[in-house]
C-alpha cells in the first residue's frame, strides 16, 4: 500500500523566495509576533500604572511652604508662596517661539513624544552607555515636573512616556504650554514664568520684550548657573543661544537678534528684590534659594525646620527696642512715622541690629537687621562700623594663642607682645575681615566690622576656638513628609582652646553670662557682646550715618540695664 502524499504547498508569501530561506523567514516572523506580545504587554502595564496618577495634578499650585522655629511654632508662609499661573494668552508669541526653538522644536507636530528624537538619544546611550540624552518633549517635562520623575531608569522613561501620552490626550497644546511654564523652575526661588519675569524684571511676564522672552527661556536648563542675578554674562550667553536657534528655525533674522542684543538688560535692583515680612525672613529666604538651586528641591508644600527661636526673638526685639526709646525720649529725638530707604539712602533715625549665634553649631537663633522693616530692607548685619573696645577680645586672643599675657583692660599692652600683623591674623581666623591698621592703633580698636562678623568671632571665642558658619535652616521636608535636606554644621579650628578660654577673660561676668557693653571713643557706635551658656549675642546701636548717640558711660549704663533686663539664656 503506498504512502506517498504530496507536500503542502508553501505560504504564498514564501513562494518567492528561495526554499533555504523559509525556515528562517518562519522563525523571524515567530519571533516577531512574541516581540510584539511582549511590547503590548509592556505597554499595557506601563498604561495601567499611569492611570493611577491625577492628571488633574498637572494644573493645579503646589500647596504653600510652611515655616516653622526651633519649637516647631509656624512663622511664616510666604517663601515660595508668590507663585501665579498665567494662561495662553498672557504669553507673548516670541516667548512660545523662543520656548520651541530651545526646549521642543517639533512640539505642535508630534503627540508628546519626538520618536525621531527619541530613537537618535537611545542610540547614543548605548553608545556611551549611560543615560546622557534624554530626548524629552515640554511634555515629558512637564509629567516629569508634576509627578516627580527623576530617577535616571528605563522603568522611569516608560512610566514618563506613559504619562505624557495621557496628558496629551486630556490637554490641548496651550494647556500643555501654559502648565509646563507655570510649573517649572526659573533659579532664585522663582516657580513659574509669572513669579520669574515678576522677580528679574519687576514685570508682568505680559510685558517683557523680546530680549527678556529669550533670557528666561535660557535659564531653563541651568536655572542656578544662568540666573542673571548670579551670572548676567552667562545669562545673556544663553538669550544669545535661544536667538541662534530662532534663527535656524527661520522665527527670526540676523537683523532682529543685532536689535535684541542691542536692547539693554532692565534687571531689578538688589534692593528691590525680596518682598518679604522681616529681615530674619528676607534672609532666610535667600538661604533657602542657595538649598532648593544647588539640591535640585522642588519648591511646593515643603515644611522648613529653622534654627530661630521665636521667644528669644522677640525678647530681644522687645528689649532692644525699649532701650533705644528710652535714649530718644532722654534726648528729646523723634522716630518719624514713615522712612524709606532705596538706592544707598539713609534712614534718619536711631538703629540697631542684633544676632545671635548657637556657638556649638553655628545654628542662628536671633536676626534682627535693623529697627523697621517697613522702613527700610536695609540689612545693619551686614555693614560694617567701627569697634573701638569691642575689638579687645580678638586682641587678648592674639596673644593668648603666641603664649603671651592677657591683661584685661589694657589692650594696647597686650597687643604690643605680639604686634599688630599678628593680631590681624587672629582677628581673620576667627572671622573679622577687616581691613586693618598696621599701627598700634589697631590695638585701641580702629578697626571695622559688621555685627555678623562679631557674632561669628564671638562664636568662635565660646565655641573654644572652633569658628562655626552661621545658617539658619536645619531641615527641609517635602509635600509627602520625607527629608530632602537636612543642614550639616561646619567649623574650623581658628585658635587653641586655651586662647579662646583666655580670650574670653576680658568679657566681664554680668547677669550669668559674660559681656562688653561700651561706645567707640567718638561716641557714634555702641556695642553689647554677650556670651551665654549657649549663645553668642551681638548687638549694634547707630545711625546710619554715623553721628554720635549720647556720651559713653550713658550708652554703658543703658545698655548694661538691657543685658540685666534679658538675664539669662
Amino acid at each position: 500500500m503506498s504512502t506517498w502524499r504530496p507536500l503542502d504547498a508553501p505560504p504564498r508569501l514564501l513562494r518567492w523566495l528561495p526554499v533555504w530561506l523559509h525556515g528562517p523567514v518562519k522563525w523571524a516572523f515567530k519571533l516577531g509576533v512574541f516581540g510584539l506580545v511582549i511590547v503590548a504587554g509592556i505597554a499595557f502595564f506601563y498604561f495601567c500604572l499611569a492611570m493611577k496618577f491625577d492628571l488633574n495634578e498637572v494644573n493645579r499650585l503646589p500647596a504653600a511652604n510652611i515655616i516653622y522655629d526651633r519649637n516647631d511654632k509656624e512663622m511664616d508662609a510666604a517663601a515660595g508662596n508668590n507663585r501665579r499661573l498665567i494662561t495662553r494668552a498672557d504669553l507673548p508669541d516670541f516667548m512660545v517661539k523662543a520656548l520651541q526653538a530651545r526646549e521642543d522644536a517639533r512640539f505642535f507636530e508630534h503627540s508628546g513624544v519626538d520618536v525621531r528624537g527619541l530613537l537618535r538619544a537611545t542610540i547614543r546611550n548605548l553608545k556611551d552607555r549611560d543615560f546622557t540624552q534624554g530626548a524629552s518633549t515640554l511634555t515629558m517635562q512637564l509629567a516629569r515636573n508634576t509627578f516627580e520623575i527623576r530617577a535616571k531608569s528605563l522603568h522611569r522613561k516608560f512610566l514618563e512616556i506613559a504619562l505624557t501620552l495621557r496628558i496629551e490626550g486630556r490637554y490641548s497644546k496651550d494647556e500643555i504650554l501654559t502648565g509646563y511654564l507655570n510649573r517649572i523652575y526659573f533659579g532664585a526661588g522663582c516657580h513659574g514664568v509669572e513669579e520669574a519675569a515678576r522677580t528679574y524684571f519687576g514685570r508682568s511676564v505680559r510685558d517683557l520684550n523680546e530680549g527678556e522672552c529669550a533670557m528666561i527661556v535660557g535659564i531653563i536648563r541651568g536655572p542656578h548657573i544662568f540666573s542673571p542675578f548670579r551670572n548676567l554674562p552667562a545669562a545673556e550667553a544663553q538669550r544669545n543661544e535661544v536667538l541662534d536657534r530662532m534663527i535656524a528655525m527661520k522665527f527670526i533674522t540676523d537683523a532682529d537678534k543685532a536689535r535684541i542684543m542691542a536692547t539693554p538688560v532692565r534687571l531689578v535692583k538688589d534692593d528691590d528684590r525680596e518682598v518679604q515680612r522681616s529681615y530674619a525672613m528676607q534672609t532666610l529666604r535667600r538661604e533657602l534659594d542657595t538649598i532648593l538651586d544647588e539640591s535640585d528641591i522642588r519648591l511646593g508644600g515643603l515644611q522648613i525646620r529653622t534654627y530661630i527661636d521665636l521667644a528669644w526673638q522677640t525678647r530681644l526685639e522687645t528689649e532692644l527696642a525699649r532701650a533705644v526709646e528710652s535714649l530718644e525720649n532722654e534726648k528729646s529725638w523723634q522716630k518719624p512715622t514713615h522712612a524709606s530707604h532705596k538706592d544707598g539712602d539713609p534712614v534718619d533715625y536711631l538703629q540697631y541690629a542684633a544676632i545671635t549665634i548657637e556657638f556649638k553649631t553655628g545654628a542662628i537663633l536671633a536676626y534682627i537687621g535693623g529697627r523697621d522693616f517697613k522702613d527700610t530692607r536695609y540689612d545693619f548685619t551686614k555693614v560694617r562700623r567701627d569697634l573701638g573696645s569691642a575689638f579687645e577680645p580678638f586682641v587678648a586672643a592674639a596673644a593668648a594663642q603666641r603664649g603671651k599675657l592677657v591683661l584685661p583692660g589694657k589692650p594696647v599692652q597686650t597687643g604690643r607682645q605680639v604686634g599688630p600683623a599678628e593680631v590681624q591674623k587672629i582677628a581673620k581666623r576667627c572671622g573679622i575681615s577687616g581691613p586693618f591698621l598696621d599701627t598700634e592703633d589697631l590695638f585701641r580698636g580702629s578697626v571695622s566690622a559688621t555685627p555678623m562678623e562679631m557674632a561669628i568671632g564671638l562664636s568662635t571665642l565660646g565655641n573654644k576656638g572652633s569658628r562655626p558658619r552661621p545658617y539658619m535652616i536645619r531641615e527641609i521636608r517635602n509635600a509627602a513628609g520625607e527629608i530632602v535636606y537636612t543642614a550639616r554644621p561646619e567649623e574650623a579650628q581658628a585658635l587653641s582652646p586655651n586662647a579662646a578660654a583666655e580670650a574670653k577673660s576680658v568679657l566681664k561676668p554680668r547677669s550669668g553670662t559674660l559681656c562688653f557693653t561700651g561706645a567707640t571713643g567718638s561716641e557714634r557706635e555702641a556695642w553689647t557682646l554677650r556670651l551665654g551658656p549657649k549663645g553668642a549675642t551681638v548687638i549694634w546701636i547707630g545711625f546710619d550715618k554715623p553721628a554720635v548717640i549720647a556720651p559713653e558711660a550713658r550708652l554703658k549704663a543703658l545698655l548694661d540695664e538691657f543685658v540685666d533686663r534679658l538675664g539669662n539664656d
